[in-house]
């Protein structure tokens, strides 16, 4: 009797998984508002891989390939483009199997980079979950991977994203001053720390270098080292869908990064809301969270 219970247990649990097709991903998030999660690669190397919504491959930083045992780099690639907007020349290795949570790739080429975000080994891009609704949930520290929008969408406000060359955007407005709104498109860029970069034509346009207080400069660099200048002022308020969000420091972009002409929207933002990315990459789904009036980083 006892041994047919468990079976029924077993039928019940395998029904139930099939129904729901889920896959649950656990990660963390660091001081640095990045998405890590832990992989192992060719069932050797554990790595810790940062998502990263601004790229497209699974790739490793060199001074993580050169601690690792089972990847073996016998090409390279033609050109690699950066989000900063350069290009530079990378190893790659080709049919690993990756596996994160309980989801196995196989059959990945790794290519290899210089930089990754903090206590990372590397990153990997929402390609790699590709045709699937993905759900961010900051709260539980999970990501939902599915076939179908989750039951407690209803929950969330819906927004049009557009997909761009395995790039995500949405529309957010600015208000610069009491009453002046500016709309524009935004890259969504988890593997940036910060609030919000704008891009140089909006800034021109607009002239938010005359009408923000400046209260800072910094250099950034992009996965192959490129340099990027930014400036730091205040932003009155950032609205994304109906969420207000006041006080956001912005970056102004300069340098190589303005060839690019893309404001983005970084993890310091992103970590505010838990997310819902439908599988055609058509809408995306925002809910604030406990996140949400957490103080902005510096």
């Amino acid at each position: 009797m006892r041994q047919f219970i468990t079976f029924c247990i077993l039928i019940v649990s395998q029904i139930s998984f099939a129904q729901t097709n889920k896959s649950l991903i656990p990660f963390k998030l660091t001081s640095a508002n990045n998405i890590v999660i832990k992989a192992i690669i060719n069932k050797i190397d554990t790595v810790q891989l940062m998502l990263h919504t601004a790229a497209d491959d699974v790739t490793l930083t060199e001074e993580a390939t050169k601690k690792l045992k089972s990847l073996s780099f016998d090409k390279k690639t033609d050109v690699v483009k950066s989000w900063g907007g350069q290009s530079a020349e990378a190893r790659q290795s080709e049919n690993n199997l990756v596996e994160v949570g309980d989801l196995k790739f196989d059959s990945l080429t790794i290519t290899e980079n210089k930089n990754s975000g903090p206590f990372t080994d590397g990153k990997f891009g929402l390609d790699l979950l590709k045709n699937k609704v993905v759900e961010i949930n900051f709260e539980k520290k999970v990501i939902i991977v599915s076939e179908k929008l989750p039951k407690h969408i209803k929950k969330y406000k819906k927004q049009n994203i557009e997909y761009d060359f395995g790039f995500l955007f949405l529309d957010a407005v600015c208000e610069i001053e009491k009453g002046i709104l500016l709309k524009n498109k935004y890259l969504i860029h988890s593997g940036y720390s910060g609030t919000i970069l704008l891009d140089d034509k909006f800034t021109s346009d607009n002239h938010l270098n005359e009408k923000l207080k400046v209260i800072d400069e910094k250099e950034l660099k992009d996965s192959y080292g490129n340099v990027l200048k930014t400036k730091k002022a205040i932003m009155p308020n950032f609205k994304i869908g109906n969420s207000i969000l006041p006080d956001i420091p912005v970056g102004f972009f300069t340098g190589a990064i303005g060839n690019q002409k893309m404001s983005i929207i970084g993890g310091d933002i992103l970590k505010r809301f838990n997310w819902v990315i439908d599988a055609k990459r058509e809408f995306i789904y925002l809910k604030p969270n406990n996140y949400f009036k957490e103080k902005h980083m510096a």
